[in-house]
């Protein structure tokens, strides 16, 4: 059982599964199809049984008996009401040629046709259709192999064009898909594959959408699902944006002490001493300091103790001065 599921799910696959790689991207991205032709197939054995009844009733009726010759007529007669009478399901159009040459599309629901003279040649599904894609070690502008994988929304919104202008229109569409994929990523940079991937979707539709337009099929939406970078290379990125990002802290510190040393500087002016702006950053950092380290502060010699030291001395010199006659 399990074998002939995973033949089954090998035949529908878009893609080829004997690879390794396709294989797991199988079984993570591709799922069978869910619906079901068993209704139209069932509704084909009732025609052909229906006939068979109605010509040898009228057999017997006529002859009174069943002949080899009623048995043949039967059998000629179920074939051809068989090949007259067909459904369409809901979601399905059906090409009809006539003598080889296009003559209608018909569907959904039934729908008749000529025993010999008519057939239907292809039977479209215009639901929406997922196709899974991807580009591997695909080279970009600036010559980084990189692997992308992608995933196509697409829908046959006219079946005759699906059928006379494309021999096999869900394969042209899927290598179409993943040409368009190749060229989006080789006009780009691996930065901007990296972090455009919303201009990368577009480019893509874009480009299938010129070529797939004479198909008969329109395409809803491309979506990147995953950009693989070389290892060496994801390091190199890494780094440099760390350095982006401290440069930018940086900066922005930078930006905070220019501010900062306006407003002390404001501040010793209000005060009357064009040493207080010093006095008071230092301050600041040792609050700072304190605050990071959750420690006790100690009081050390330094610049703001010798500035106390000075004010105290500069009062003690004053006070006699007052006490003399």
């Amino acid at each position: 059982m399990a074998r002939r599921s995973k033949e089954r799910i090998m035949k529908d696959a878009p893609y080829d599964m004997r690879d390794k790689d396709a294989e797991m991207l199988a079984a993570t991205s591709y799922v069978p199809r869910k619906s079901s032709r068993n209704g139209a197939l069932i509704f084909n054995l009732a025609v052909f049984a229906l006939s068979c009844a109605v010509v040898l009733a009228a057999g017997v009726a006529l002859t009174g008996r069943i002949g080899v010759e009623t048995v043949a007529l039967m059998l000629i007669v179920a074939l051809l009401a068989v090949s007259s009478v067909h459904i369409a399901l809901s979601w399905e159009k059906v090409v009809v040629l006539r003598f080889g040459n296009l003559n209608r599309v018909v569907g959904p629901g039934l729908y008749l046709t000529v025993p010999i003279i008519e057939h239907g040649t292809i039977r479209v599904d215009q639901r929406v259709i997922a196709t899974p894609f991807f580009a591997e070690k695909t080279l970009t502008a600036d010559l980084v192999p990189v692997t992308v994988d992608a995933v196509l929304f697409w829908v046959v919104w006219d079946a005759e064009k699906a059928c006379t202008e494309v021999e096999d229109y869900y394969a042209a569409v899927s290598f179409l898909a993943q040409t368009a994929l190749r060229e989006a990523v080789g006009r780009s940079t691996v930065a901007e594959v990296a972090l455009r991937r919303d201009q990368l979707d577009v480019e893509i539709k874009e480009d299938i959408e010129k070529e797939a337009a004479g198909w008969g099929v329109d395409v809803i939406s491309v979506k990147v699902r995953d950009i693989r970078i070389p290892d060496e290379l994801q390091e190199a990125m890494s780094l440099e944006a760390q350095a982006d990002r401290e440069k930018n802290a940086r900066m922005t510190v930078a930006g905070v002490e220019v501010e900062l040393a306006e407003m002390l500087a404001e501040a010793a002016r209000v005060y009357g001493d064009p040493d207080a702006a010093l006095k008071l950053r230092t301050m600041l950092m040792q609050y700072d300091a304190v605050k990071k380290s959750k420690g006790t502060v100690v009081t050390v010699p330094s610049a703001l103790s010798d500035g106390f030291a000075d004010s105290g001395m500069m009062n003690d010199n004053r006070t006699p001065e007052r006490k003399t006659p």
